[in-house]
């Protein structure tokens, strides 16, 4: 489905996001996976070679809130690659800090990370998107509907993340630049697989389809919103979350 596409993913280490780059990659795709460090990145190229060593992929770690690191590493996924047809901003952290809790540092790492970095990346990758009419995808949640009760700043970097990818999806269709949204429900990452099981049943018990969404099911999302299968859809927030809306 995206054989000689070139995309980056954000985020791209563990969890969603390591799923996408390796669907990706299943699906004919060259892949620069980016992670917050050199060691993590370079150990999930590792780990995805391993699994198979055709895999054309690469492994950066910019600081993706330092627009020059971020341009230097599109244009070295250029330099490698050749061009750039898909960014997906996955990258991201979330919280359940209580407001009188919530500190203005921890504040500013979620905006810088959620928010802002989804607006450098984007921003840098047009000039590259232009150029093949690519597509930009950003990782949402259903918390970004719904709030949440504590941890304010994630919902809220969330909504934002709906008004940039709508926003942007009526500035750039005119250079026929896509983009749109994933905003996945509860889904079976490491983290919440850590979680005691007197907390998993009742999350299980609220989603109308009756368990819990897997990587790979964001994944899938991820990869129909990427093919040229959705090239009419573009301004959208995909809901993947087993009709957990609350």
């Amino acid at each position: 489905m995206l054989k000689g596409k070139v995309c980056i993913v954000t985020g791209g280490t563990r969890g969603i996001g390591f799923e996408i780059v390796r669907k990706f990659l299943k699906n004919g795709a060259k892949v620069a996976l980016y992670g917050s460090k050199k060691d993590s990145a370079l150990a999930a190229v590792e780990k995805l070679k391993n699994e198979d060593s055709s895999y054309e992929v690469i492994g950066l770690y910019p600081d993706l809130t330092d627009e020059k690191q971020v341009k230097d590493s599109f244009e070295e996924v250029k330099s490698h690659f050749g061009k750039i047809d898909v960014l997906v901003n996955n990258a991201g952290i979330s919280s359940h800090s209580k407001l009188e809790e919530f500190s203005v540092e921890e504040y500013d790492r979620i905006a810088d990370l959620n928010i802002k970095a989804v607006f450098i990346c984007s921003k840098v990758s047009v000039p590259y998107l232009k150029e093949t009419k690519g597509v930009i995808l950003n990782t949402s949640s259903m918390v970004s509907m719904y709030g949440q009760p504590s941890g304010v700043m994630y919902p809220a970097s969330k909504f934002a993340v709906n008004g940039i990818t709508v926003s942007l999806s009526r500035e750039l269709a005119p250079f026929g630049i896509r983009v749109n949204a994933v905003a996945p429900g509860i889904t079976e990452t490491d983290m919440v697989k850590n979680l005691p099981k007197q907390m998993i049943e009742p999350l299980i018990k609220s989603i109308p389809l009756g368990r819990m969404g897997t990587p790979e099911d964001i994944a899938n999302g991820f990869l129909f919103l990427a093919s040229d299968l959705a090239s009419y859809i573009t301004g959208d927030v995909l809901h993947i979350d087993g009709a957990a809306r609350a």
